[in-house]
């Protein structure tokens, strides 16, 4: 039996969705404009950015010392639409590996058009990285400290065909 099978919400999701969410045509404008940056932890900055630059094709937009840390090092990649990811290494801190908490990153699931979905899956496969598929639109990897990533073959705003914006 997987994982939660036993578990029947139905009757809470219904409730909260009467609750909080309104047809699009009712809902106020959000007060942000978007993701400036989503900003994850580093154990290895030139790791991490053959990683993200030279695997998975965002192009480093900048380097430079952490303003809060002193001897920190601040990186950005380009993840479209004006948005970036960024890291952070803080090195004599001591930090453990990944671990998922309450509240912490579960995954980081970034859009990308089918063709370069199916480019970056033959580069896993060609290159021997783990991988798994899901749903033949989801690809879900471990960046370098373990992140969670999903490259999802859908366009923004949807989410396996169906609108979520």
């Amino acid at each position: 039996m997987a994982h939660g099978a036993d578990i029947d919400r139905t009757e809470e999701w219904a409730e909260l969705k009467a609750k909080h969410l309104h047809d699009r045509d009712d809902r106020p404008a959000s007060s942000t404009h978007g993701v400036h940056h989503v900003a994850l932890l580093s154990s290895d900055i030139e790791r991490t950015i053959e990683f993200y630059q030279d695997l998975l094709e965002m192009p480093l937009t900048a380097l430079f010392e952490n303003r809060d840390y002193t001897g920190s090092t601040h990186i950005f990649f380009d993840i479209g639409h004006g948005n970036s990811l960024a890291f952070f290494d803080f090195p004599g801190l001591g930090l453990g590996p990944y671990a998922e908490v309450l509240g912490s990153l579960h995954h980081l699931a970034l859009s990308v058009d089918r063709d370069r979905w199916n480019h970056l899956k033959a580069k896993f496969e060609e290159g021997g990285i783990d991988y798994s598929e899901v749903g033949g639109s989801s690809l879900y990897l471990s960046g370098p400290d373990g992140e969670r990533l999903e490259l999802l073959a859908d366009p923004l705003g949807e989410m396996y065909g169906k609108p979520i914006g």
